[in-house]
């Protein structure tokens, strides 16, 4: 049996990394934060998202 991916909406980020809803899309769409599309929502690893927000990304 596989398992399932845990994955995040828009909305579960935006209020984990306290950013509005469209911040977190416009960061998706400039590939700034791992995200992938599913049914053309946006969708965060658990496991991704965690690992980045761990990183300084303001060093990059």
């Amino acid at each position: 049996m596989k398992k399932l991916i845990e994955a995040y909406t828009v909305e579960e980020v935006a209020e984990a990394l306290k950013l509005h809803p469209y911040t977190i899309r416009r960061l998706s769409r400039e590939e700034k934060i791992p995200a992938f599309k599913f049914g053309g929502q946006w969708r965060y690893r658990k496991d991704e998202i965690e690992k980045w927000s761990r990183n300084d990304t303001r060093s990059k």
